[in-house]
């Protein structure tokens, strides 16, 4: 394990090399040109991701539970995080100009593009993964049932609580775009969501899965003194690195697909997110192959609801702090529509897992809504084709086409939802009920 591990810690740290080498040798180096620097920094990106991921889990060894769950929560998304609070910045720096209206725009783009990413490539991909990979038949999580496409990867209903709240932030997402804007309500309610269900972690019987692998695992095993002295070290490190790596690296990919003819809102969209989600899907597919894919999956399901309430519900502070007083962050009526198309991807995915299970006919639907979407949307902007409708059209068909599938999936499968819920509500009632101060077992 410690040559794995070690190697994998070399390897990141060798994908912020070439940025470390830009920072330390500008009066050197002639500058780079556009691709070149896309390519530097995303790099950077993706090492500290992978890094700041690590020392996160390190660091459940050693913090109180409830700072270790409320900190983590936050690092889960801050790759996503910081392109979405550069934009949302500069929303606010540039308020009443055009500059400003299409920050906030690419703000609200990077969002829902790490969201959709997320299901359509994460879920669908993983699930794939679990049952066609080698020694799949060996992993207790996948099920092989009679008829085509239909061997599932079944989930711990212990996630039940996380879906249920996943709902509740969902359900409010369709609303969001109806105030004109991401608002102080909006941050209310999503940060509320989210902090709602960090006490229900914290005073009932659902814990997190604090088993590690690979490089957290390896890293547990120092001394407490070395562990502290090694997450410091790596969360400077990483910090400091998306810090000075994500606005080169955002606005290298505006200039860039300018350059081909691409809207900036595209490339921030669609091509940043893939830079910080992978690291996380990486692992995600580490734990698969290991015949871990549950905790998989939860890891994957887990990471939705913070995108989906913490990068929503804070953008509007990072906005309103940059415009010195408060304001709402608004976009425009094709990124209200690109709102209402995750939400609708989200609500369909729900109703996937109802049942606590998510079979290769249901993965393939939910990946192939993904990507041709994505595919006809790109087509009408490079004008491949002459369509009689714009890329808002398709948006705003996509969502209704998922609606329609996520309603007929809880039509379906009503009484497993309404189990779903009691369950949910069980938990809830039995953790914030008076007297219940903290977890059972938390003095084992």
């Amino acid at each position: 394990m410690r040559r794995r591990a070690l190697a994998a810690l070399a390897a990141a740290v060798a994908l912020t090399l070439p940025w470390i080498t830009v920072l330390g040798s500008t009066a050197i180096l002639p500058p780079l040109d556009t691709l070149g620097t896309v390519i530097v920094t995303g790099l950077a990106v993706l090492g500290s991701s992978f890094l700041l991921a690590w020392a996160a889990e390190t660091a459940e060894k050693d913090v109180p539970q409830a700072f270790a769950i409320a900190v983590l929560a936050v690092l889960a998304v801050a790759p996503e995080y910081a392109v979405d609070a550069l934009y949302a910045w500069n929303a606010g720096v540039h308020a009443g100009t055009e500059r400003g209206i299409e920050a906030g725009n690419l703000a609200v783009a990077n969002m829902t593009g790490a969201n959709r990413i997320l299901i359509g490539i994460g879920w669908a991909g993983v699930a794939l993964f679990t049952i066609f990979r080698a020694g799949a038949a060996t992993d207790p999580a996948v099920d092989d049932r009679p008829g085509v496409l239909s061997d599932v990867v079944k989930l711990d209903r212990e996630i039940g609580l996380e879906i249920v709240f996943l709902l509740l932030a969902t359900m409010w997402a369709f609303l969001v775009p109806l105030n004109g804007g991401i608002d102080i309500l909006d941050m209310l309610v999503l940060v509320g969501i989210y902090v709602c269900y960090i006490a229900v972690i914290l005073r009932g019987d659902v814990e997190p899965d604090m088993d590690h692998v690979g490089v957290p695992a390896y890293l547990q095993s120092f001394s407490k003194l070395g562990r502290v002295a090694t997450v410091l070290v790596l969360f400077a490190f990483s910090g400091a690195m998306i810090f000075t790596a994500v606005e080169p690296f955002a606005h290298g990919l505006e200039d860039l697909g300018e350059s081909v003819g691409i809207p900036s809102f595209f490339m921030i969209q669609w091509i940043a997110p893939l830079a910080s989600e992978a690291p996380e899907l990486i692992v995600v597919v580490y734990l698969v192959n290991k015949a871990r894919s549950t905790a998989g999956f939860n890891a994957l399901i887990s990471s939705k609801l913070n995108q989906w309430t913490l990068l929503i519900g804070t953008l509007v502070v990072v906005h309103s702090l940059a415009l010195g007083r408060y304001g709402v962050l608004a976009f425009d009526f094709k990124q209200a529509a690109e709102i209402w198309l995750t939400a609708a991807q989200s609500f369909f995915a729900i109703g996937l897992l109802i049942r606590f299970e998510i079979s290769v006919k249901e993965a393939v639907t939910l990946l192939s809504l993904f990507l041709s979407q994505v595919f006809i949307e790109f087509a009408i902007i490079r004008e491949f084709v002459a369509l009689p409708f714009t890329s808002t059209d398709v948006l705003l068909a996509y969502t209704g086409v998922y609606i329609v599938l996520g309603l007929a999936l809880f039509v379906l499968r009503r009484h497993a939802f309404v189990r779903l819920v009691r369950r949910t509500a069980g938990t809830v009632g039995e953790a914030m009920s008076p007297g219940r101060d903290r977890p059972q077992g938390a003095d084992d």
